[in-house]
């Protein structure tokens, strides 16, 4: 399905469309400093070096499918005298007392998104303009369109950025995001020249609470955010493929803006139940968009997806509408933290909405090829019969295990009344939750399982917005 609110998606909701993308309220990457010649007011802030170990170097099976941009290079360490090494090995000793005793970096760093938040997009057109401008051969990782892609990037940036002292959710996710990065052709060498422009803009549009203790917190964030994607990288290289080439053998249009598009790839694609991918079509080169797995893995390696074409979607319309048996698409790696812990018996309780029904089928056929009957109930939210797409495959795998339930819910405003439904039946202390849908849906689901008495950390889902919203 369209996938990351709890599925990333065509319409921008997930993560998606270039470089640093996955959506969040503001969100990941990276930092610092600005050289001369750039548009704005002549403010001049040290070079920064690149602050990653050099990746690993990939092995000769994958050597002709990674493309040279998309292969690392060995970059130094920065030296004493730049202004990341100063700011986390010399730095005066005064300096670092009155930081540690006052403000901390988390704090610096919300400071001052506070200020730019009301100014956000000017903060993002003048990061643009820099990075373009000095580092022009970055525009080609980008997609030629940028009118979605302007409001992601900065918001990733800023989000990680927001939430550095939430570890527990932020490196999981800035890890995926560097793994993720590999197939847009993302280099080491990158991340300091994003950082440099992001820290111009801030440094130009946070006038009142810019200060050398502010900038020295903003590198040290940008150090940490780019060494754990950096890392992240370069293990996964070690391993696999920047992307895989997946051929399209099945085309079934279930509605008039629905389609099952089924894939098999050119090399094994390792994935769990209830995760998603990205998905670039031929059509529109250098943009992606997140689609869930709609099957667990299967003997024969091939991959399943919904796919919903939704107005101004390159994506999902070219793949309900254009697609056919032969084309070729480009996949990312697996990503998503939706996957059943098969160490326990708790049961699973499902809320799917539109082609959110996707991943939780996939879970449903998890559980049955484990063979451990644990209850699974499935809630099946849609606005008309029609959206429905997916019941008869809903209703034949539930007359073949007895521990599975669905219950469809119809209605227009189906993503609101679907966690409403939920209430009615139960109890569920026992059960581990998960939810794939619209972010409305996912939204609601998550605060009504909560007032039942759901614990938030047996609630499932993969949208990292809704995950930092409701966990704080």
């Amino acid at each position: 399905m369209d996938a990351p609110t709890t599925t990333p998606t065509d319409s921008g909701l997930g993560a998606g469309d270039g470089w640093f993308t996955p959506r969040i309220t503001p969100g990941p990457h990276q930092a610092p400093s600005v050289p001369d010649g750039a548009p704005g007011d002549g403010r001049r802030i040290s070079s920064i070096r690149p602050v990653g170990r050099p990746r690993a170097a990939s092995d000769g099976a994958d050597e002709e499918r990674i493309p040279q941009q998309s292969r690392s290079r060995s970059q130094p360490e920065p030296p004493q005298s730049s202004p990341l090494a100063r700011s986390t090995t010399a730095e005066p000793r005064s300096r670092r007392s009155v930081r540690d005793n006052t403000t901390s970096d988390a704090d610096l760093i919300r400071r001052t998104m506070d200020e730019v938040g009301p100014v956000a997009d000017k903060v993002t057109s003048y990061f643009y303009a820099l990075l373009f401008v000095r580092h022009p051969e970055l525009r080609q990782l980008f997609p030629p369109a940028m009118d979605a892609q302007r409001d992601r990037l900065l918001k990733a940036l800023l989000t990680a950025a927001e939430h550095v002292d939430n570890k527990l959710v932020l490196v999981p996710y800035l890890a995926n995001l560097g793994r993720g990065h590999r197939k847009y052709g993302t280099r080491t060498e990158h991340y300091p020249a994003v950082g440099e422009c992001l820290i111009a803009a801030l440094t130009r549009y946070a006038t009142t609470t810019w200060d050398a203790p502010t900038e020295a917190a903003w590198i040290r964030t940008y150090t940490t955010i780019s060494q754990v994607m950096i890392d992240a990288a370069a293990e996964d290289e070690l391993k696999a493929p920047a992307w895989w080439l997946g051929e399209v053998v099945a085309h079934d249009l279930r509605t008039p803006d629905i389609a099952v598009v089924t894939v098999r790839t050119d090399h094994p694609y390792p994935f769990l139940a209830g995760q998603y991918t990205t998905l670039e079509t031929p059509w529109w080169p250098r943009i992606w968009r997140h689609y869930s797995f709609a099957a667990a893995p299967r003997p024969d390696g091939l991959l399943s997806f919904h796919v919903k074409a939704v107005p101004a979607g390159w994506v999902s319309n070219a793949l309900v509408h254009r697609a056919r048996p032969g084309d070729v698409l480009r996949l990312g790696p697996p990503a998503g933290s939706m996957t059943v812990d098969h160490s326990t018996d708790s049961g699973l309780l499902c809320l799917g909405g539109g082609t959110g029904i996707a991943p939780i089928k996939a879970l449903v056929e998890d559980v049955a090829e484990h063979g451990e009957g644990r209850p699974v109930e499935v809630f099946y939210g849609a606005r008309t019969d029609l959206d429905l797409y997916d019941i008869d495959t809903m209703l034949r795998l539930q007359q073949s295990h007895h521990w599975l339930s669905v219950r469809p819910i119809i209605d227009q405003l189906a993503h609101l009344q679907l966690p409403d439904a939920v209430r009615e039946y139960g109890p569920w202390y026992e059960y581990d939750a998960y939810l794939s849908g619209p972010p409305g849906m996912i939204r609601n689901g998550v605060h009504a399982l909560r007032s039942i008495g759901i614990p938030f950390d047996r609630i499932r889902h993969d949208s990292i917005e809704e995950l930092v919203t409701v966990a704080n």
